[in-house]
C-alpha cells in the first residue's frame, strides 16, 4: 500500500504544477485598459507624441490585380524556322527592334520567283507592242489600198472582184490590229499580276524579321531557336510601356461610387503604397455568380510596379470617429499590444504602461480600438536611449478598470 502512496502523491503534485503553469489557480485577466506604472528613466527623455480623437473614413476594400494598358500577342505571319531570339522577359523593347529572325531562304526564293516571273511578264508586253507597231502598219497599208480601189472602184476602173479583195485585205489588217491591242492588255495585266506577286513576296520576305510595333517589354517567351513559326501560334507577348491600370471585383451595391471619372485610391501591397486612381472604365454587365462589377482605374507611374501585382481598390464608405495613434508608439510582446502613456499623480508626471486593442494602419498611424480616449500623450519607444538596464516597474492590479 505504501508503494502505491508515493507514486499516487508525485503524481497529483505533478499535475497541480502544470495547472499552476496553466493558469487555472489564477483568477486574473488582462483587458484593454489595465496598466501599470513604468519607472523606467528612459522615458523621461523619450519623444512623445499625442492619441488624436478625430473623424476617418473606413473604406470597402475590393482586391484586385495589376494590368497593363494594351497586352500585344506577338505571332508570325508566315510558316518558317526559328533561326534567332533577340530578346528575354523583362527586356525593354523600342518600336521597331528585331525581337524574333526566322529562316527566310523559302521567301528569298520565292522572291527571286516573283522578280523573274515580273520580268518575263515585261518582256511578253514588250512583244506586244512590237505586234501592235506591225499590226497598225499593216493597217494602215490596208487602208490606203482600200480607199484607193474604192476611188477606182467607183470610176469603173477595177472589178469589182479586186475591190472585193482588197476589202477583205482591210478588214483582215482591221482584226490583226485588234487582236495586238488586245494582246498588249492582256500582256500589261500580266504585269500588273506579277508585280503584284512580286509586292506579296517581298512583304513576305520582311516577315522573316518580326519587329516590335510599338515600345514595350516582353512580358512573356514562349519561342526558342529551332522551333517551327506558324500563323496563329504566340510567341511573345508584349506589354505597352507607360502607366498601368488596377482592374478590381466591386460589389453590385458600390456600382454609383465607382462611375468612370471618380477619384479613388489603390493600395499595393507589395510596395507598401497608396496611390490616387480614377476611374476609366466599368464593365457594363455584373457577374451574375458574384454580384460584382469589373471596375479598371488608371495608375499613375511608379517605381517597381509590375503587372500582376495584387491591390486593393479603396472605396470610401461612411466616417465615424476613432482614435488615432502614431503606429510607433505601440509597442507588442507576444499577444500583448501595450503603450506608455504619461499621466500626473499628483504632482508628479508619471508614465504608465496601458494595453490597448488596435485595428487598421493608416498611412503611418494606427487606430486603437479600446484602451485610449484620445488626447493623451504617448512615448515613442523606439527613440528611447539604450542604458543597458532592466526597468523596474511597480504592477497595480486593477488600476487601468479605474483610470
Amino acid at each position: 500500500m505504501k508503494r502505491l502512496i508515493f507514486p499516487v502523491l508525485g503524481g497529483i503534485g505533478l499535475l497541480a504544477v502544470i495547472l499552476w503553469f496553466a493558469g487555472v489557480f489564477g483568477s486574473e485577466t488582462i483587458d484593454p485598459d489595465t496598466s501599470v506604472i513604468a519607472r523606467d528613466a528612459r522615458l523621461e527623455r523619450a519623444a512623445t507624441t499625442s492619441a488624436e480623437l478625430t473623424t476617418i473614413v473606413d473604406y470597402y476594400e475590393a482586391v484586385g490585380t495589376v494590368r497593363p494598358r494594351t497586352e500585344t500577342v506577338v505571332e508570325s505571319l508566315v510558316t518558317a524556322k526559328v533561326l534567332e531570339v533577340r530578346v528575354a522577359v523583362g527586356d525593354r523593347v523600342s518600336q521597331g527592334d528585331v525581337l524574333v529572325v526566322l529562316d527566310s531562304r523559302e521567301l528569298t526564293a520565292k522572291r527571286d520567283q516573283a522578280v523573274q516571273g515580273l520580268e518575263a511578264a515585261r518582256s511578253a508586253r514588250g512583244q506586244a507592242e512590237q505586234a501592235i507597231n506591225a499590226a497598225q502598219a499593216s493597217f494602215n497599208r490596208a487602208s490606203a489600198d482600200y480607199r484607193r480601189m474604192r476611188t477606182l472602184y467607183d470610176e469603173g476602173a477595177i472589178t469589182s472582184q479586186e475591190m472585193g479583195v482588197a476589202e477583205a485585205e482591210y478588214l483582215q489588217a482591221e482584226a490583226l490590229l485588234r487582236q495586238a491591242r488586245d494582246g498588249l492588255s492582256g500582256a500589261q495585266a500580266a504585269v500588273d499580276q506579277a508585280e503584284k506577286i512580286l509586292e506579296q513576296a517581298e512583304i513576305g520576305l520582311g516577315y522573316a524579321e518580326i519587329k516590335a510595333h510599338e515600345d514595350g517589354e516582353i512580358a512573356r517567351r514562349d519561342v526558342e531557336p529551332g522551333d517551327l513559326a506558324v500563323p496563329g501560334k504566340q510567341l511573345l507577348v508584349m506589354h505597352t510601356a507607360g502607366t498601368m491600370r488596377f482592374e478590381a471585383l466591386v460589389r453590385e451595391g458600390l456600382i454609383d461610387r465607382t462611375r468612370p471619372g471618380v477619384e479613388l485610391e489603390v493600395m499595393i501591397t507589395a510596395l507598401s503604397a497608396r496611390t490616387p486612381a480614377i476611374v476609366e472604365e466599368v464593365a457594363p454587365m455584373a457577374d451574375p455568380r458574384t454580384r460584382t462589377f469589373l471596375v479598371k482605374v488608371g495608375l499613375p507611374p511608379m517605381n517597381g510596379l509590375y503587372s500582376g501585382m495584387f491591390g486593393r481598390l479603396l472605396v470610401p464608405m461612411a466616417e465615424r470617429e476613432a482614435v488615432m495613434l502614431d503606429e510607433n508608439a505601440v509597442q507588442r510582446v507576444g499577444q500583448l499590444t501595450t503603450v506608455e502613456v504619461l499621466e500626473s499623480v499628483g504632482e508628479d508626471a508619471v508614465w504608465r504602461t496601458v494595453f490597448v486593442t488596435t485595428g487598421q494602419s493608416r498611412q503611418g498611424r494606427i487606430e486603437i480600438l479600446s484602451g485610449l480616449a484620445g488626447g493623451e500623450v504617448v512615448a515613442l519607444p523606439y527613440m528611447l536611449e539604450d542604458q543597458g538596464s532592466i526597468p523596474e516597474q511597480e504592477t497595480q492590479a486593477g488600476e487601468g478598470q479605474d483610470g
